[in-house]
């Protein structure tokens, strides 16, 4: 019988075929961590081939995707960096987005923040989720939005303090607050006043039986609807949601005790090279043109930030930040949906 003949294979095939496993049960071991090596070296060729050749910066991005998502286009087309943007929901503005930023601190995804206000950004700088070296820019502010169809049933002066008026009964809105602006104006209010006044004043207002809604802008659109009266809003929704859709609004400025003034802001990313994309960004994003369209499209009502003394003194915001879970749950169990 020669070797290598048809009756010779199968005389010997199950001391070939075992050798073959044997063999293949050795380099088991050290084929694993060699794959593993080889997708990881791999991995940032195919994020850029994904990007189309092109170097790529990835944005978590608040601010609204109908104001943002041109802007994006525009860079890539302006500078040939391309964008990856993660968005997200109105009825879940920031917290989203930041709850995932926090679930991914110990391998982030994102290069960059786009926060549409500044409390997150602190909550997510003091954790180590961004860096500390954060910018503001541009400007929105909280105020009351009326319905003008109904402003003779509105109780004068029109102030916070007024909203638990009994003619407002059913008739006043604000979004839910645990998402968005709404939450740190609620917990600024808490700092400013004092936590006995203010729980006297959100389980009025909660006894009132106000309209708790997904958002700024729906708050928006059922007080131009005329099922609720006034609402607690940012003014940037009363112009992009109201006024420029015909409907019967108008904004009414809080003074200073009760307002606030809400900037954008932008982030790195901690453990997240500075790339270069990632810094074209930030600076085109913060630069006067953009400033300008962003304003012109209703997404800001003001393109410069807020001043030293329009902004919330440092020992207010570290008192929001750590009293921020137990408020929050606190808020929640009061304005029950």
């Amino acid at each position: 019988m020669k070797p290598g003949s048809r009756e010779h294979a199968k005389r010997w095939w199950p001391r070939n075929y075992f050798a073959r496993s044997e063999t293949a049960m050795w380099l088991l071991p050290w084929s694993i961590p060699a794959i593993a090596f080889a997708a990881a070296a791999l991995l940032p060729l195919f994020n850029w081939l994904q990007c189309g050749g092109s170097p790529a910066v990835t944005v978590y991005c608040a601010q609204d995707q109908v104001f943002a998502e041109p802007l994006f286009r525009d860079f890539e087309r302006e500078t040939g960096y391309r964008v990856r943007a993660v968005f997200d929901s109105e009825a879940t503005k920031t917290v989203g987005l930041a709850n995932r930023l926090m679930a991914e601190a110990a391998n982030p995804r994102a290069d960059l923040w786009w926060g549409n206000e500044e409390f997150r950004t602190r909550q997510l700088a003091a954790r180590g989720v961004l860096e500390t070296n954060w910018t503001a820019f541009g400007r929105r502010e909280r105020v009351l939005v009326v319905n003008t169809n109904h402003s003779h049933g509105l109780p004068s002066p029109l102030t916070l303090a007024a909203l638990t008026n009994a003619a407002l009964r059913g008739r006043m809105a604000l979004a839910w607050p645990l998402f968005g602006t709404t939450p740190t104006h609620l917990l600024a209010l808490r700092e400013r006043r004092g936590a006995p006044a203010w729980e006297a004043w959100c389980r009025a207002l909660a006894a009132n039986r106000p309209w708790v809604l997904d958002g700024n802008s729906v708050v928006v659109q059922v007080v131009g609807g005329g099922q609720a009266w006034v609402g607690l809003t940012d003014d940037d929704d009363v112009v992009a949601v109201g006024l420029r859709n015909g409907l019967p609004v108008a904004a009414v400025p809080l003074p200073p005790e009760d307002g606030l003034v809400i900037p954008n802001t932008l982030a790195r990313v901690a453990g997240r090279q500075d790339s270069p994309a990632a810094r074209a960004l930030r600076a085109w994003l913060a630069s006067p043109p953009v400033l300008a369209r962003l304003l012109e499209a209703g997404a800001l009502s003001g393109t410069n930030a807020p001043t030293p003394a329009e902004r919330l003194p440092e020992g207010t915001w570290a008192a929001m930040l750590s009293g921020l879970e137990a408020n929050t749950a606190w808020l929640q169990e009061t304005f029950v949906r």
